[in-house]
């Protein structure tokens, strides 16, 4: 391990990439404590303390809530428009046709998703900031229409800028710049709970402690299972001359991991399942009694912890499949095989081959997609059983942090072996 650390030390191109990315990282850390005026923080953790989904928000954006910070949001609103972008490609003909473009095409739809995050950024912060108004706690005393107004431009203003870092992250292949946010975010309140641990440590909770260690092995054995399993597609290419020359028979496999999607299902899930509620927070103390009630019945709703949890699952699997059939093409892979000259054995290039690729990668899809969703809920379950605090938020942390550091590891290996390739 140290050798091949050195290795990526010594090489200049690969080092200045590690040390701009945690330059980057270290920026977000200092922009998410810049806080906004006006709060009651004493107040404010007693209501993230209380209420769930604005505790994921708060885990997501690194402590951005709890600090009122021009942060607050951190990637929220662009996972939100990524989704909506993503959606509409696979419905309008035109974002589709796009698609298929290429470079330019991807260009063109990540320009979309930026666009579109803009307004969703002030929607949010809109709605966050109503949220803690109407809020029991009284996080919110007074603040005026203006103070309103400087407040959504400061905390969009943010989320553009770290939509920015997470860009330029991603440009230096080293790791995903919106994933490294999410994860750099949860690291950083590792030890604050170990601090409040320590502090607030009791004898009876030993075996409390025992089974969180417990869920965290097995988290992590999980996702290192999945993340690393794939069927492998065995592929032949016929033989065929040119000149004196013989080309082709080789065989060779086409590797179709278990879980495609990676983590992005799991962020994708936690972005759906914090809407619903922050938007009928807004329509509480609505003057229309129709409105009000539906809005405390949802809010009601998403406080089952048993809804909660099988909506959670439920969303999990459904983005699983939803990313991988964005990701994954079995009719170019079937295009690519017949020009190149290759088969799989026993089925015929072409729409077979398609429909062969298609079959097999639902078929490990399903196990990939239930497991990811099982270590997912785990957690909670742990907790309705044993009545263990916070371990949900523990659960889905190690599961994002595992995959995030699992794929980092996959793309500097992947640029050793390239510049392995460029000295031979």
């Amino acid at each position: 391990m140290w050798d091949k650390l050195k290795r990526i030390w010594k090489l200049k191109d690969l080092r200045n990439s590690i040390l701009f990315v945690l330059g980057m990282l270290v920026v977000y850390r200092f922009a998410a404590h810049i806080p906004i005026p006006g709060i009651n923080f004493e107040n404010l953790n007693s209501l993230l303390n209380s209420n769930q989904a604005l505790g994921f928000l708060d885990l997501f954006s690194g402590g951005g809530i709890r600090n009122f910070s021009i942060m607050m949001l951190g990637v929220a609103p662009y996972i939100t428009a990524s989704i909506i972008v993503q959606l509409l490609t696979m419905i309008v003909p035109k974002l589709e046709a796009l698609s298929k473009e290429g470079e330019y095409g991807r260009k063109k739809i990540n320009s979309y998703t930026r666009w579109l995050t803009i307004p969703l950024a002030v929607v949010q912060t809109f709605s966050m900031i109503s949220v803690l108004r109407n809020s029991p706690y009284q996080v919110i005393d007074n603040m005026s229409s203006w103070s309103m107004f400087l407040a959504v431009i400061a905390i969009t203003s943010g989320t553009v800028f770290l939509m920015w870092l997470g860009e330029l992250i991603s440009e230096k292949k080293i790791g995903n710049g919106i994933s490294l946010l999410i994860f750099v975010g949860i690291v950083s309140a590792l030890p604050g709970t170990i601090q409040s641990l320590i502090i607030n440590f009791d004898k009876s909770q030993i075996l409390n402690l025992v089974l969180f260690g417990i869920i965290a092995i097995a988290t992590v054995v999980g996702v290192v299972f999945i993340t690393q399993g794939q069927r492998n597609i065995p592929i032949s290419y016929t033989r065929h001359m040119s000149g004196s020359k013989v080309y082709g028979g080789v065989n060779t496999h086409l590797p179709l991991r278990v879980n495609q999607a990676g983590v992005i299902p799991i962020i994708f899930a936690i972005a759906m399942m914090m809407f619903p509620p922050m938007i009928a927070s807004l329509f509480i103390n609505a003057k229309t009694a129709w409105i009000a009630s539906f809005a405390t019945s949802v809010n009601n709703l998403w406080s089952n912890q048993i809804f909660y949890t099988a909506m959670y699952f439920i969303l999990v699997i459904a983005f699983t499949y939803f990313y991988t059939s964005v990701i994954f093409h079995p009719d170019k892979i079937s295009d690519n095989l017949q020009k190149q000259g290759g088969f799989i054995p026993g089925i015929r290039p072409g729409r077979e081959t398609a429909n062969y690729l298609h079959y097999v990668s639902n078929r490990i899809l399903l196990l990939g997609a239930v497991f990811l969703g099982l270590i997912a809920v785990l957690p909670f379950l742990i907790q309705v059983f044993f009545s263990m605090g916070n371990v949900s938020l523990g659960g889905t942390s190690l599961l994002i942090v595992v995959s995030v550091v699992i794929e980092i590891i996959k793309q500097i290996q992947a640029q050793l072996v390239m510049r392995d390739y460029d000295q031979v």
